[in-house]
């Protein structure tokens, strides 16, 4: 599935897919753009915990026990903090080296934002202004989510990503677990 669902709908998939032993589930959600018109179980109660980390572990283990008792061990929910583009800002010689030069536009903003989160890219935070999506968007002229996504991703390779993301390798730890 692709962009936001409501949690009703992403359930039933989940517990189809979940109907076949041996199977497991997990999903990668970007936490930037949920809101509680998607009713994502104990949603509002999330809310009141400020640490946005914490928060994400709330609300993944809401989304694992709103699953059946008997299949919900292999369901490994991953909410993003706070999308998947901000593990993208991982190396900042990637950028000069998949961007072509005259589509770098932002290097400014490029380099602030590598000064601001020199150690753990999951932090760049979640409004309009400052999401590492809209961040790319003023970065680089012409932005192609998806393009520029998987070019990064396997540039900086899964193990850079890890090593900066500390959240996004749990997860990973996790998956490769089962």
């Amino acid at each position: 599935m692709g962009g936001i669902v409501r949690w009703g709908i992403l359930k039933k998939e989940v517990e189809n897919y979940l109907r076949e032993k041996d199977v497991f589930v997990t999903m990668l959600i970007d936490y930037y753009g949920l809101y509680s018109k998607y009713h994502f179980p104990r949603w509002e109660e999330s809310l009141k915990i400020l640490d946005k980390n914490d928060r994400m572990v709330f609300l993944e283990a809401a989304m694992q026990n709103d699953i059946k008792d008997s299949v919900r061990h292999r369901f490994i929910p991953y909410l993003q903090l706070h999308e998947f583009e901000g593990l993208l800002f991982n190396d900042i010689n990637i950028f000069y080296e998949q961007v072509p030069k005259e589509e770098l536009v932002g290097i400014a903003e490029l380099k602030q934002t590598f000064r601001d989160y020199p150690d753990n890219p999951e932090m760049i935070n979640n409004n309009r202004e400052t999401s590492p999506s809209h961040r790319l968007e003023r970065i680089i002229s012409g932005y192609n989510k998806i393009l520029y996504g998987h070019y990064f991703a396997e540039a900086i390779g899964l193990d850079r990503i890890r090593n900066k993301s500390p959240r996004f390798n749990e997860w990973m730890n996790i998956v490769e677990g089962v």
